[in-house]
């Protein structure tokens, strides 16, 4: 095996070198990058951010620092070399400078000595220009002064004509005197102090008269504000006149009072204050008398309005006057507007409410006629649409609030006179006459309260008996009152009797007077005669349905009522019924229209008075049978009763007493009411009838009976067979056709059912129409025969056993209330099928 070569060592020699080659190549480059930063430094004149940036970022930054200090010694060492090669010069320059301060030293002494020989040489040269100047200055002066003198006069004297036509309060004059002093007379004098003192104070003036002005106007409104009143009442008494009504609706009732009359103003400019009038006494009803013959327009000045409103249009301020004119007297509008408080309560708080509203639109129709543009139509139109639902609001609160007719019926008069007026100075006063129409129904709502009292006074004033007269007056008397025709009343001889109460005549003529109190507020309206024929006769329905049939119900309600009352209203609503006929013809009389047109409404009292009749007849039954009540309630059977007593009950005989005694009383009434009365009492009789059998029957079933004897309901025959007699002995006359024993009908059969015991036919014919016993209904016959059982069960009880006979009896009963139950079973389901 060959030996192994050993290995050479590394040549770490030139590995050294290489390392310091490329050392050395890194630093050149470091160098060059340091230089080229440097020369950038030195050589931008622009922002250095970048190349900071640059310097900071890299590595070497120590070794920047040192490369920027060798190059700072370097351009140090290059400024010392410069220095010293241009110092010599410099030198040379300083020695220069001072040669040439010598020279410029005596070249300024000579020229001081030059300029002092010039001045002495000309001092009396400008001593003489001088004095000439100084002359020829003081002549021009006084040139200028005469011709400033000569412009300037007549400047003064229109100034001082200003300011006696301001003292004197001529603004017409001053403002023409203010447009020639402005534009005419100041421009040639725009050079002295004074002119442009008083340019500016021509704009001052200018207000001034503007103040003064609207000074006056604001006198003027609150004058007007206070005379409005005066003015409408004015303007009403002449619409009164005019349309043929009465002056004494307009007046308002007034006091003499003392009148104090404001001191006037001072005058604004010269501040003098003229001396105040004297008071003045004066009633002010003589006053409006006085002015009655002047017109409206003629009671007020309206020179300030007419002189502030050409004031403003000369000085170009028209439309800031305008609106100032128009927003006071909307605000006054409104203030005219409102009502005083509880107006309701007086008659003329209406009055002077629809004084001022008239006077307010006076006024404005009057500035409206007057003037161009102060007010137009759109705004007074505007206006009065306003006025007209406040108006409309505040009538409606208070005649709401008014309880007197009269003065309903005054009011009304007093707006027809407000739509006269106002209609004659152009305005739509449509919308206030259908107010009218909404008080009409205000206004029969009060008469209606107040006929409410009428009629119940009339109802508790009257005795509820016929009316009796001796004498032919008191006869003439009743026929005048209330339309009455009967033959056989005027064939009677004296005393006569009438077959109605007090109370008939009177609430007819009380429904007449309501009638006339109805048309009383038609007067004025322009409403045709069908018109008025039918709102009288939609009021008086009213009256007939609403008022007295509530009246009415109210009366036959009352329980004090005895059954002769309650049989004299009916009577009575009889002859009311009948009387509807006069009251149509008697409305159709007082309102000029036709009775038979078509479209005429007619009056529901008829039908009113029937149900009020028909009423009072319920009541007449229902009081009968609470008193038949009374006597049933003093029923005290004893149903364990052996056997009957052999009479009827006490309770029954007293029953039947008062019955044939209560019936006895409608057959001796006269014969006038026989055929009033003979339904009333044939019903009466059959209610009573019916009454008693049901209240009969329903003692048997009562549930709190739970035994009763055969002795029991023979006692209880006798008190039927008691009543069954007073039906049959035809208590009313006429009243025989069986139908009053009819009511006891199925009572008697029930009984006739027990009594005889004759269930096998009872059984047999059930269901037959032809049954003897069709009106006993197996429940009755059922709880009847239950409450027998329930008695003989207790009976058995206590005696033991029972012979044969009634063996065969308890069995018998067994049979029939198992054959009755099973009847009684089958009809309840064959209802449920």
């Amino acid at each position: 095996m060959a030996e192994a070569t050993p290995k050479k060592p590394p040549d770490w020699k030139h590995l050294t070198e290489t390392v310091h080659d490329a050392e050395s190549l890194k630093q050149e480059s470091i160098n060059a990058q340091h230089d080229h930063l440097i020369t950038e430094i030195e050589t931008s004149d622009g922002p250095l951010g970048t190349t900071l940036r640059a310097v900071y970022e890299g590595d070497e930054l120590s070794k920047f620092r040192i490369r920027l200090d060798d190059k700072i010694r370097n351009h140090d060492r290059e400024i010392e070399r410069m220095c010293n090669f241009h110092y010599q010069g410099f030198i040379d320059s300083i020695r220069e400078l001072l040669t040439v301060r010598q020279d410029a030293a005596r070249l300024k002494d000579e020229v001081k000595q030059v300029d002092q020989h010039l001045q002495e040489s000309c001092v009396p040269l400008m001593t003489k220009g001088e004095e000439l100047v100084k002359c020829r200055r003081i002549q021009g002066n006084i040139a200028t002064a005469v011709e400033s003198l000569n412009l300037c006069l007549p400047v003064l004297e229109m100034y001082r004509k200003l300011q006696e036509q301001m003292t004197s309060r001529r603004f017409y004059p001053a403002l023409k005197t203010l447009e020639q002093l402005e534009h005419t007379y100041l421009p040639r004098v725009n050079s002295h102090w004074f002119a442009q003192t008083m340019a500016d104070d021509i704009p001052k003036q200018r207000e001034s008269i503007k103040e003064a002005s609207m000074s006056d106007l604001k006198d003027f409104l609150e004058n007007i504000r206070k005379h409005s009143g005066k003015i409408g009442e004015v303007a009403m008494l002449h619409a009164a006149e005019q349309n043929n009504m009465d002056p004494a609706i307009v007046k308002a009732t007034r006091k003499k009072v003392k009148k104090r009359r404001a001191p006037p103003p001072p005058n604004p400019f010269t501040g003098e204050v003229d001396a105040p009038p004297p008071p003045v006494i004066q009633d002010e009803e003589e006053e409006i008398e006085d002015s009655a013959e002047l017109s409206a327009q003629d009671l007020i000045d309206f020179s300030p309005v007419y002189r502030c409103l050409h004031i403003y249009s000369v000085l170009g301020d028209r439309e800031r006057f305008e609106t100032y004119y128009r927003k006071q007297r909307w605000k006054q509008a409104r203030l005219s507007l409102q009502p005083p408080s509880n107006m309701h309560e007086s008659l003329d708080s209406f009055k002077r409410y629809f004084h001022d509203i008239v006077g307010f639109f006076v006024v404005e129709d009057h500035i409206l006629n007057t003037t161009q543009g102060l007010v137009n139509r759109a705004y007074i139109d505007e206006l009065w649409e306003m006025a007209v639902s406040k108006l409309a609001a505040s009538l409606r609160t208070n005649t709401v609030q008014c309880k007197d007719t009269s003065m309903l019926l005054d009011v009304k008069n007093l707006i027809i006179l407000f739509c006269h007026t106002l209609r004659g100075y152009g305005f739509s006063v449509g919308h206030v006459l259908e107010l009218l129409l909404e008080m009409r129904d205000q206004y029969n709502d009060v008469l209606t309260r107040q006929w409410v009292d009428i009629f119940n006074e009339i109802f508790s004033e009257d005795n509820y008996t016929p009316i009796y007269v001796e004498t032919i007056e008191a006869y003439t008397d009743i026929v005048t009152q209330f339309p009455i025709q009967d033959e056989n009343l005027e064939r009677e001889s004296f005393p006569k009797r009438f077959p109605f109460s007090q109370f008939v005549p009177d609430v007819y003529n009380q429904v007449k007077a309501y009638i006339n109190a109805c048309l009383k507020y038609s007067a004025d309206l322009h409403l045709s005669h069908t018109e008025i024929d039918d709102m009288i006769r939609k009021s008086t329905n009213l009256l007939l349905t609403r008022t007295l049939g509530s009246c009415l119900s109210s009366l036959i309600k009352k329980p004090s009522l005895t059954l002769l009352q309650l049989i004299q209203i009916s009577i009575n609503m009889n002859y009311l019924e009948k009387s509807c006929l006069y009251l149509e013809e008697y409305i159709s009389s007082i309102t000029g229209a036709q009775n038979d047109s078509v479209h005429m409404a007619r009056l529901h009292g008829t039908t009113m008075f029937k149900d009020a009749k028909s009423d009072a007849e319920e009541h007449i039954y229902k009081q009968l049978n609470l008193k038949i009540d009374e006597f049933l309630d003093l029923e005290s059977y004893d149903w364990l009763l052996p056997e009957a007593k052999g009479h009827a009950s006490g309770y029954i005989i007293d029953l039947v007493a008062f019955l044939q005694s209560t019936f006895m009383s409608f057959t001796n009434l006269p014969d006038i009411y026989l055929h009033l009365l003979e339904k009333v009492a044939k019903t009466a009789c059959m209610s009573a009838c019916k009454h008693i059998a049901n209240s009969l029957k329903d003692f048997l079933l009562d549930n709190e009976i739970r035994q009763l004897t055969m002795g029991s309901l023979q006692q209880f025959n006798l008190d039927l067979i008691q009543c069954e007699q007073f039906a049959a002995s035809e208590p009313i006359p006429g009243a025989n056709d069986g139908n009053l024993v009819l009511a006891f009908a199925g009572i008697r059969q029930l009984l006739d059912l027990f009594l005889n015991w004759d269930w096998s036919l009872y059984l047999a014919d059930y269901g037959q129409t032809n049954s003897k016993y069709v009106r006993v209904q197996p429940q009755v016959a059922l709880s009847l025969l239950e409450k027998l059982h329930n008695a003989d069960k207790k009976k058995n009880t206590i005696f033991g056993s029972l012979n044969k006979k009634e063996r065969d009896k308890k069995k018998l009963l067994d049979t029939v209330l198992k054959q009755l139950r099973g009847l009684v079973n089958g009809s309840t389901q064959q209802i449920q099928g």
